[in-house]
């Protein structure tokens, strides 16, 4: 795409949603980052915009400053664990659906990049809770009328070095990347992967919709 990215990102206080808009406010091919969430994203800069709102069930109170916007790198999300399959999916597949169906009618030109997880599951009928409600997501994602739809499903994430709102437990765990790379491949990649890889497949889209961590790993070393 020659236009630049204007881009609208989700999660931005969790570690995910802050990687991916800490390579945004980097790349100069993006121009413009909107970040929405429910407290502030703690990050100043002259590219970002930011808009509180607490009920991402409904947006219609700021749907009139989403418009102009062509691509949404939805990162927000929730663990599984300790919850029961209808509050996941409430958290999960709705929420979701209720951010991107209007999205997808103010900016149908829009590159929708959702942030799944490894090992999801397509067919939905899985045994797997959390897999089978990520699969249903995607699916239902990719029935909007986007210029395109992707579902990214890294699996370990190495976090980027000097950002805030890294998970605790990585500090125990990160020594082990160099490892896990080597002999896993397919099974980790950098934080600031991901975010290139968003903003790549944006620019010049993808052979397919399900992006793996090694499409993750091939987008993000595109220039």
């Amino acid at each position: 795409m020659e236009t630049k990215i204007r881009a609208i990102i989700t999660g931005a206080s969790g570690m995910v949603g802050e990687g991916v808009m800490h390579e945004c406010l980097l790349d100069p091919q993006v121009e413009a980052v909107l970040v929405i969430g429910r407290k502030p994203c703690g990050t100043v800069h002259p590219k970002l915009k930011e808009i509180i709102h607490q009920d991402f069930f409904d947006i219609t109170p700021i749907e009139d400053q989403l418009a102009g916007y062509n691509a949404c790198y939805f990162c927000l999300g929730v663990s599984s664990v300790g919850m029961k399959e209808p509050e996941y999916y409430r958290l999960t597949y709705t929420l979701t659906l209720n951010v991107a169906q209007p999205l997808s009618k103010l900016n149908p030109d829009m590159t929708f990049c959702y942030v799944s997880g490894k090992s999801t599951d397509s067919t939905e009928n899985g045994k797997v809770m959390w897999a089978r409600v990520k699969g249903k997501t995607e699916n239902d994602l990719m029935k909007l009328p986007f210029k395109q739809v992707f579902a990214f499903r890294p699996g370990y994430m190495h976090p980027t070095p000097g950002l805030k709102n890294t998970n605790k437990y990585y500090k125990y765990i990160t020594w082990m990347y160099p490892l896990l790379r080597r002999l896993f491949p397919s099974g980790a990649s950098t934080l600031a992967e991901l975010g290139r890889a968003m903003i790549n497949v944006t620019r010049f889209g993808y052979g397919t919709q399900v992006i793996e961590v090694k499409d993750i790993q091939k987008l993000a070393k595109i220039d």
